[in-house]
């Protein structure tokens, strides 16, 4: 007998190439009875490998293949020298189990320098229960033995076969077949014969592996093409890890014998090893964490006690009165606990109160997703937001007697907030006890085309196209390779006819699946009674420093562990940051779990449709609906988060009827009414449907559950039997045939895409207090929509077009009034951050907040410099400040700009003068004051500030360059937000401004382009093909105002628009600068003839309806404001021109845009002010 002892599966990481499933299958297949898992350096598949083995009759062997150095583990100074070896490692037993999960997560956590690595001390303190095989080619016995020193590979044989007993060390030896390298034949020949050798003097047995990597050797290509992902190499390249010469597939028994007919004792010692094995995992096992409790209390009776102040607290009744005036309250109580105790869950609901009620207590907003909604338990001890009673929520879909699985309690938390609560958990139940859970991206069909073209040397942009015609998927399912072919014509057609693409598609199905790299789960921690180590190994994320589990989700759960969710989601922290502006502001604390209900300025609010930055009801298809509703109440809301989705949309028209008319308002039959009342009578939620299963069918709650999960599957043979059972539960409580199928026709396509009804008033419930805050607190609430957002210029983009709808003005950054994120001045005015502000570091930052929070606002750029000057205030940091319009209050931006080095230079100097004054023998403080004067520049024209501004702050803040055209985009009606949020294929027209181009070539050799433009909403890609391109070419240059016709594309999830027509906007100068020309609010410049100085500007012609200012080379920078105060007080029909000195050569004339009245009084009050500057 043999057995594979060393055997890679897809968890070995862009490397091994099976799935766990089809790794079992195919050894059941080719007649195994046990089988080995030893991936690279971590344990991934343990879990998985475990149960799909004993499911199929197969004894699991789990191992690893570990990666351990010959120095120090902890040691990280030169990779090559700490470069590790390989190492093949088994569990004998459970104690085995648990040490090998010990060993990978020191590897990750504590050894990992480009591997995860381990040393042998370390193993030899967790050696217990192991076997340890010596390893393939690139082990450390190997590579000694191919380095010519026999002496150091039976120095390190016996290093091993003393600390772990001969009878658990073995050589291991490798023969699989070789094509095409001699030289690695030859060198594993050599390998070989020594490996024998050194077997007979030590008396270690040999034991034979395949290294497998893939399952047959046809699949050889595509293992070989993972390797080239993983690398980054092409498959043509030479210089690269190639293991196509070696046969690594799962070799049956018949083909090994034959390759070690020789020394059948290396087969044998296999199935020696494979019968020492004997691991049993305890699984499916729930394991729940300690929580201590007060008073001696059992956790029984604290849940209990809890939960009974909790109601009381509600409900501001006593006990007593509860027991006398509102019985089903306690009722309902009591029936849960009962519940939850049989369970043996009260731990776990005690774990959920203390930390929510901890995030309540230090103003963490959250909610709760999911059926936990229903518990009035919960809702008592502060664990969810809603109260289940008031909205006819079921506990049963949370939790009941016949639920084999534990108890989901999904938790939300503000997302700018949540690690608090995850630290929070951590220090209290140990470090070692709390991680995050891993999750693992795939190659899904769409990434391996890429991936595989990419390794093939294919063209990108042919990789792209065969992609994007794979579908996507319906909600919830992914599309498959296989699938894709099916469904899509052109798919199918270039795949018959085109070689490339054939041989990219077949490669692809190979890949399809396969894990690609590790990453954090979005919400998932796991709580251990005992360290984390006795149930999952553990890891560290190279990106986030996160430690997370190896094992997935599914296998934690398996493995004893409960998930516990917690997600961050982004509009519980805009809730949260609105309610601190408004107590900041106002000095109102607001509740939002007391906010009232019936609020008509919040519902008047959704009825215009006003939804831009609320929860759960933006885009236009919900707006829509909404002015349509009318919302009156909350639970509108929530019926409509439940049912803007595939499938239950289709019954909002009809909702939204009966609402309005409740002479519309039917039933099938009246025992429906007491279900379906809340929702007009019609089908909502999917509780809806396992109400009507329980009530009118006769079915259970875990029958119902099974119905539902049936309807998603939509398993023909399942759903056959679903159906005859329901009619048949239906007509035993006394319904018509007809009648019930009717039933069955409205609930089958229902459940599929149904909305749980907890879930639904959980979030309906956040919606509403989303509508409140914008509609009682507008600029507070758009102020914390604008911070949540930063950094998504697309959303900041259309928050700010939605506060100039509401009347708000969005104030550029100011270095007196603006902290780190957007803030709320003079009650109706948003202000940006600084952090907002690109190339402006966090140390500038928080030194300019703090500066100013301990002293008080600077008073002049002097002060500015010599109090926030830091290490990292750099020229980038100083132009960043002044370009994105922060110091404009100190100076005008091309002065600011003009005396860059200089203001560098001084705060240099000062500071070093400081640290001397400090540091000398008397610690004198008595420096001179830092003294800045500005360089006198030309004025920034319009132009300049508003593309720095989108340089920087990512938007147009102060002006657009289509606001001059607004008469004109009102007229086309059409922007670019709205053909987004409408996404239908149909012809468009609208305007913008060009803000990318890139031109291509075609296969034809014709120029095509790819272009955005950009509106005051929003942007959108333009396709170019080649006969638009030709026509529209001289329009398509960054800058250009310009009006697109063409037709809406949404194909590959990417909306863009293939373009018909471009052309000039209005027919006119439409560049940047000519827009900003037209508002005349600075002073572009232009060519100017020769003019009167200031002494003879009593003597100007004024004829020519013109006058010309010099300006003096050492005039103060404030000259030009002083200057246009005096222009706006005396307006006219003459033109003002400025001769300006220029940093860069002779004086320049600039027009003002301004005109005024020559008069005595203007010429005697121009000469002051030029005088006096």
């Amino acid at each position: 007998m043999f057995t594979h002892l060393h055997v890679h599966s897809h968890y070995s990481l862009l490397d091994g190439l099976p799935k766990i499933a089809d790794l079992v299958l195919d050894a059941k297949h080719k007649g195994f009875t046990a089988l080995a898992l030893t991936d690279h350096g971590a344990m991934y598949g343990a879990i998985e490998f475990y149960k799909k083995c004993k499911s199929e009759g197969i004894k699991p062997i789990i191992g690893m293949e570990a990666y351990i150095t010959a120095g120090s583990m902890k040691s990280k100074v030169d990779r090559q020298a700490d470069k590790p070896y390989h190492l093949t490692i088994l569990a004998k037993n459970f104690e085995g189990y648990k040490n090998l999960m010990k060993l990978t997560t020191l590897a990750h956590i504590e050894g990992f320098y480009y591997r995860p690595r381990i040393d042998f001390e370390t193993l030899v303190k967790h050696k217990d229960g192991l076997i340890i095989l010596s390893g393939c080619q690139g082990s450390e016995l190997s590579q000694a033995i191919i380095g010519g020193n026999l002496e150091k590979a039976e120095k390190i044989a016996q290093n091993f076969a003393t600390n772990f007993g001969p009878e658990n060390y073995y050589l291991e030896i490798q023969r699989q077949p070789i094509t095409g390298d001699d030289e690695f034949a030859r060198v594993r020949k050599s390998l070989n014969q020594n490996l024998a050798t050194l077997s007979r003097k030590l008396s270690l047995a040999l034991t034979a592996t395949g290294d497998s990597h893939y399952l047959e050797p046809d699949d050889a290509t595509a293992q070989d093409t993972l390797v080239c992902i993983g690398t980054g190499k092409i498959v043509t390249d030479s210089n690269r890890l190639d293991m196509k010469s070696a046969n690594l597939s799962l070799m049956t028994e018949s083909q090994m014998r034959e390759l070690f007919s020789d020394i059948p004792e290396a087969l044998v010692s296999t199935q020696k090893i494979a019968d020492m094995v004997d691991i049993k995992i305890p699984l499916e096992k729930f394991q729940f964490p300690y929580f201590e409790t007060p008073d001696d209390l059992t956790q029984e009776d604290y849940l209990k006690k809890l939960a009974y102040e909790g109601v009381s607290r509600i409900y501001n009744l006593s006990e007593v009165e509860l027991k006398k005036d509102r019985p089903e309250i306690l009722n309902r109580v009591d029936y849960e606990l009962d519940i939850i105790k049989t369970k043996k869950y009260p731990s776990y609901f005690l774990i959920f109160a203390d930390f929510a009620n901890w995030s309540k207590a230090n103003g963490i907003f959250y909610t709760t997703r999911g059926s936990a909604a229903g518990s009035l338990v919960a809702y008592a001890l502060g664990i969810t937001t809603i109260n289940p009673l008031v909205y006819n929520l079921p506990f049963e879909r949370f939790l009941n007697p016949e639920r084999p699985s534990a108890p989901d309690i999904d938790m939300d938390f503000a997302d700018n907030r949540r690690d608090e609560v995850i630290d929070y958990v951590t220090k209290k139940y140990g470090k070692d006890k709390v991680a995050q859970i891993v999750t693992f991206g795939t190659m899904m069909a769409r990434a391996a085309v890429r991936d595989v073209g990419r390794a093939l040397g294919v063209a990108y942009s042919k990789c792209d196209k065969i992609a994007k015609l794979i579908p996507f998927g319906k909600q919830g399912f992914q599309m498959t390779i296989d699938r894709a072919i099916k469904i899509s014509p052109e798919l199918k057609l270039a795949y018959e006819q085109d070689a490339e693409t054939k041989q990219i598609i077949d490669l692809s199905k190979k890949l399809e699946g396969v894990a690609r790299h590790p990453s954090v789960h979005a919400a998932g921690v796991v709580i251990s009674p005992t360290p984390l180590t006795d149930f999952t190994p553990l890891r560290k994320d190279t990106d986030s420093e996160t430690i997370t589990t190896q094992y997935d989700m599914h296998a934690c759960e398996s493995a004893g562990l409960v998930k516990m969710d917690f997600l961050g989601i982004r509009n519980l922290s805009i809730l949260g940051t609105a309610v601190d502006l408004v107590k900041k502001t106002k000095n109102i604390t607001i509740d939002l779990h007391s906010l009232p209900l019936d609020d008509k300025i919040t519902y008047d609010l959704l009825a215009a449709g006003n939804t831009v930055g609320l929860f759960q009801l933006g885009g236009s298809g919900m707006t829509k609906y909404l002015k349509d509703l009318k919302p009156t109440k909350v639970e509108d809301i929530m019926a409509m988060v439940a049912l803007y989705r595939p499938g239950p949309m289709e019954s909002i028209p009809e909702f939204i009827a009966r609402k309005h008319d409740p002479k519309l308002v039917t039933y099938l039959d009246p025992s429906l009414k007491e279900i379906l009342e809340s929702s007009y009578g019609v089908l909502t939620y999917q509780d809806d449907v396992l109400l009507i299963s329980i009530k009118i069918a006769g079915y259970s709650w875990l029958e119902a559950d099974k119905l539902r999960k049936a309807m998603g599957k939509k398993i023909p043979r399942e759903m056959a039997e679903q159906k005859e059972k329901f009619i048949d539960g239906c007509m035993k409580n006394g319904w018509t045939s007809a009648k019930t199928l009717k039933l069955w026709s409205l609930i089958e396509p229902f459940a599929a895409y149904g909305f749980g009804k907890a879930h639904a008033a959980s979030y309906g419930m956040v919606a509403y207090q989303t509508a409140y805050m914008k509609a009682n607190y507008p600029v507070e609430f758009m102020a914390a929509v604008l911070s949540a957002e930063s950094g998504k210029l697309e959303t900041v983009a259309e928050a700010v077009s939605e506060c100039v709808h509401m009347g708000i003005k969005v104030l550029p950054p100011d270095i007196n009034e603006s902290f780190r994120n957007f803030t709320v001045v003079d009650e109706q005015n948003i202000r940006f951050g600084l952090e907002a502000i690109k190339n402006l570091g966090s140390d500038v930052v928080d030194k300019i907040i703090a500066e100013r929070k301990a002293n008080g606002k600077f008073l002049d750029l002097s002060s500015f410099v010599s109090r926030t000057f830091v290490k990292n205030f750099n020229k980038k940091s100083w132009e960043a400040l002044v370009k994105s319009g922060a110091l404009d209050s100190f100076g005008e931006r091309n002065s600011l700009l003009a005396t860059t080095e200089k203001i560098l230079e001084l705060a240099r100097s000062f500071f070093r003068e400081k640290d001397s004054a400090q540091n000398s023998l008397f610690g004198s403080n008595s420096h001179a004051e830092l003294k800045i004067t500005l360089n006198v520049a030309v004025p920034a024209t319009e132009k300049e500030k508003l593309s720095w501004e989108k340089e920087l702050l990512g938007l147009y803040v102060t002006s657009h360059p289509l606001h001059a055209y607004k008469k004109v985009l009102e007229n086309l009606g059409t922007s670019v937000t709205q053909i987004v949020r409408e996404a239908k294929k149909k012809r468009v027209t609208f305007a913008g401004i060009v803000t990318k181009v890139k031109t291509i070539l075609t296969k034809k050799g014709d120029q095509m382009a790819f272009a955005e433009v950009e509106d005051l909403g929003g942007s959108i890609e333009l396709v170019v093909f080649p006969n638009a391109f030709n026509e529209s070419r001289n329009l398509l240059l960054t800058d250009k105002l310009v009006k697109v016709s063409g037709k809406f594309e949404s194909k590959d999830g990417e909306p863009k628009i293939l373009v018909d027509k471009i052309e000039e906007l209005d027919n006119g100068s439409s560049t940047l600068q000519g827009s900003v020309e037209e508002k005349q609010t600075s002073w572009p410049s232009s060519p100017l003839a020769e003019g009167g100085g200031i002494e003879d500007l009593s003597n100007q012609e004024t004829s020519t309806k013109r006058i010309v200012l010099p300006i003096p080379e050492d005039a103060d920078p404030m000259i030009f404001r002083k200057l246009k105060t005096v222009f706006e007080k005396y307006p006219g029909d003459v033109r003002v021109a400025l001769d300006v000195p220029s940093p860069h050569g002779p004086k320049r004339p600039v027009e003002t845009g301004f005109h005024i009245n020559p008069s005595a009084e203007f010429k005697t009050r121009i000469k002051e002010v030029l005088k006096n500057s």
